[in-house]
């Protein structure tokens, strides 16, 4: 089982014991009838303390800052209703909702303790304000990853011990969400990483072969020349940005066409491409540099060891809730037990590169069930199909390093 599903089992677990806390409150008052139309009392409560936590949740996701914390507070007191309620970091006070805002600095007090301990601690709040509701406090730690980055604090009327115990357990639930966000940006940045590996596997051939064939017109056809030296520049300006994890699928085509016009430019009528894109697609965000590796591989494995003619075809579909793009050669295929190995990483650091990398990443960014199928044998070419959903939360196509409007790209397909 993965660390984000353990995650998110341990944030369900805590939410319903919140939303128990909530019945037993909501139990002890009277329901209208009109209230009982939409639900028993527990029923009300455990919408409710969900419903809450949704709200809070996301900003949570992207880590522990002042803004984050801001946003966070105020749903969080909602949670069980307490007079005050805050969120720390090491040193500050990040955010604070509710009353016992002027106890701040005997607070940090008391939460330094908690940093250092790890231990939930309750306290005492001596105040000599008469109109100060706030008597009784208690600060839980957030752990992640055995780190204590910061403490929940709660103010009250009064001692409570399922004050201090829905504390904790909102603290758990905070903590969980830290360390998704940790989770988060470890992808981003295993997704990065992989997206350099890929550049650097463009740069050493395919430059240098694609720049010998643009010199090979120079003086027979300098138009031609010219024109593939502008389609050169987009094409690298496109695959060495340096900004987004996700594009369009009409810039990833369109990077591709620039790609597959230097490689015509070199092998001429030997290669045959056909291109079946359904217009309904091209909007939709996919990751960046996902396509264009494997018709890299396609056009290779296609003209391999071959003198005739060879033939890829690149389709892209409209399914309904997901795109299906697929690519093909007829070329000369591979043992299903060599492809595993590629795509297990065990066929050598420098094997497969592309066909493993995007395989990981679309695994990483949209589950299991979304990562690449192939069909292939040893002279039989190879078919890969991929499955982008076209809804997800997180995903968004980060415009154009020359921020073209998307109808002209579409257009132009």
């Amino acid at each position: 089982m993965s660390t984000s599903v353990l995650l998110a089992l341990v944030g369900v677990g805590v939410l319903l014991f919140l939303a128990g806390l909530a019945a037993g409150r909501s139990l002890r008052r009277w329901t209208s009838p009109a209230e009982m139309d939409v639900g028993t009392p527990v029923e009300q409560a455990t919408f409710h303390t969900l419903h809450t936590a949704s709200i809070a949740a996301p900003p949570l996701r992207a880590g522990l800052t002042t803004g984050t914390a801001r946003k966070a507070t105020k749903r969080l007191r909602a949670l069980f209703g307490t007079a005050g309620l805050g969120l720390t970091d090491r040193e500050t006070l990040l955010a604070w909702d509710g009353e016992g805002r002027h106890h701040a600095d005997a607070v940090m007090e008391h939460v330094a303790e908690v940093l250092h301990t790890g231990q939930t601690k309750t306290f005492a709040v001596p105040c000599g304000d008469p109109d100060c509701a706030v008597r009784w406090g208690v600060a839980a730690p957030l752990s992640v990853d055995q780190r204590v980055p910061g403490a929940l604090v709660v103010l009250a009327t009064r001692e409570s011990a399922s004050a201090v115990r829905a504390t904790e357990e909102v603290g758990r639930w905070v903590s969980v969400q830290l360390e998704l966000a940790d989770l988060d940006q470890v992808r981003s940045g295993l997704i990065e990483a992989e997206i350099r590996v890929l550049r650097a596997q463009i740069a050493p051939h395919f430059i240098y072969n694609s720049l010998a064939a643009i010199a090979s017109f120079v003086r027979t056809d300098p138009e031609r020349a010219r024109g593939l030296l502008l389609e050169f520049a987009d094409f690298t300006r496109y695959s060495f940005r340096r900004h987004g994890d996700f594009t369009t699928l009409a810039e990833e085509l369109r990077s591709v066409d620039q790609f597959l016009s230097l490689v015509r430019a070199r092998f001429g009528k030997r290669l045959e491409v056909t291109l079946q894109i359904a217009p309904e697609v091209l909007p939709v965000a996919v990751p960046f540099l996902c396509i264009q590796p494997l018709v890299e591989n396609a056009v290779k494995h296609g003209l391999e060891g071959r003198a005739e003619r060879s033939r890829v075809t690149i389709a892209a579909e409209d399914e309904g809730a997901v795109a299906r793009v697929i690519i093909e050669d007829d070329g000369i295929g591979m043992e299903p037990d060599r492809l595993k190995r590629i795509l297990d990483g065990d066929a050598g650091p420098s094997t497969g590169i592309g066909l493993r990398n995007v395989d990981e990443r679309l695994r990483q960014v949209y589950g299991d069930d979304h990562g690449l199928v192939v069909e292939t044998g040893v002279g039989a070419g190879m078919k890969i199909t991929m499955r982008i959903p076209k809804y997800r939360a997180g995903v968004h196509p980060t415009p154009p390093p020359e921020h073209r409007n998307r109808r002209e790209v579409i257009r132009e397909w």
